[in-house]
């Protein structure tokens, strides 16, 4: 059990999930390593359509990710993904 903001939940509190490095790869994927220490590989490929990623679709745009705080980012931190999207979807590599 632990104590947040006055609220008391059961469990064991978890860290949020953060973005430690990430570095684009072909075919509109990302390689992801995460503060649990997992790598992960999202492909950003459906996403593209988004008018908020169509940016993305100019390969030299997506090439340029980065990592601020613990998020995903391009152009400036203009366009974003949360790292639990990230997270969730992507496919852990072995």
């Amino acid at each position: 059990m632990y104590i947040d903001d006055g609220i008391a939940y059961a469990g064991r509190k978890t860290p949020p999930i953060e973005v430690r490095s990430v570095r684009p790869l072909d075919g509109y994927q990302l390689w992801v390593r995460f503060n649990t220490d997992e790598i992960k590989i999202f492909d950003f490929a459906p996403l593209l359509g988004f008018p908020c990623y169509r940016q993305l679709n100019d390969k030299t745009v997506f090439d340029g990710v980065y990592v601020d705080f613990g998020i995903a980012v391009w152009n400036g931190g203009d366009i974003d993904i949360s790292p639990e999207r990230l997270y969730r979807d992507g496919v852990p590599l072995q």
